[in-house]
């Protein structure tokens, strides 16, 4: 149900909640196997998700069941899943974003709609495993030592990448060469990409440890035309909107009925026309 992850939800327990809609109880065994479509960061939290995605799912279903809904299933899709489809076309409505509402985003976001930035950098890599903390503690006190040094030494960098980093590209002076988006993993890549030229004042932290960086180039983007993401931007205003109407028909539905064990943002009044 990923239609409804901007829903907010409690920080769960450890131990498992009786979740109850309109006083039926839905099954821990169901709750666990919903909770594989739901990664998180620890078990509780994946379970108040699976918990959350099944009880919108029964909002869904009764008031589908109210409306008399018996949508034509359509190949891989269960009977469930085929009335669902059915309510959110018939109560939710996909509004189009006209021209003028593309053009005001286009030029209120001008940062979004450019080439992309192109980088070469080099680093040194402070290797600590995410579980050791008494090694991450190490690994950044060792990265203030180094860039405090290179701060007024810069030309020991290659010989600092050769002694001490325990990436391969430390043979290469630790040069990593001419970097994109998604080449790296996406903790160092949302901070190597907003870098200036020049070295990094602060190491940048990601699960292999601490990252000493220098960013050798930088070829900022150049903006593209609205005509190449006219279609983009109409797509994207659409799509919010559906989600945002999602999120409000949620919140009405719930605000009519009686849940219990997981928490859903109800509404006080009809939001959704």
């Amino acid at each position: 149900m990923e239609l409804i992850d901007s829903i907010s939800v409690v920080e769960p327990s450890n131990e498992f909640v009786p979740v109850l809609v309109n006083g039926i109880t839905i099954a821990e065994q169901d709750i666990l196997q919903e909770m594989q479509y739901h990664p998180a960061g620890s078990a509780p939290v994946a379970q108040q998700q699976a918990a959350r995605a099944l009880v919108v799912k029964q909002l869904f279903l009764k008031r589908a069941e109210a409306l008399d809904i018996n949508e034509r299933m359509m190949p891989g899709e269960s009977q469930d899943e085929a009335n669902i489809r059915g309510l959110l076309a018939q109560e939710i409505s996909r509004p189009e974003a006209d021209d003028a509402t593309c053009r005001r985003y286009y030029g209120a976001n001008p940062e979004k709609f450019k080439t992309p930035v192109i980088i070469a950098a080099s680093h040194i890599l402070l290797a600590a495993d995410p579980a050791d903390m008494e090694g991450r503690v190490r690994a950044k006190a060792q990265s203030k030592a180094i860039l405090n040094t290179l701060a007024t030494t810069p030309e020991q960098f290659v010989d600092f990448a050769k002694r001490y980093s325990a990436c391969p590209s430390k043979n290469m002076g630790g040069e990593l060469g001419q970097l994109s988006k998604g080449s790296t993993v996406p903790e160092f890549e949302r901070q190597i990409f907003s870098l200036p030229q020049g070295l990094a004042r602060e190491a940048i932290e990601s699960r292999y440890g601490y990252h000493i960086t220098r960013v050798d180039m930088r070829v900022e983007g150049d903006p593209l035309p609205y005509d190449q993401v006219a279609d983009r931007i109409a797509s994207y205003l659409r799509d919010r909107v559906y989600r945002q109407s999602i999120h409000q028909y949620v919140a009405l539905l719930a605000g009519e009925a009686s849940i219990e064990g997981v928490n859903i943002e109800a509404a006080a009044s009809p939001l959704v026309q």
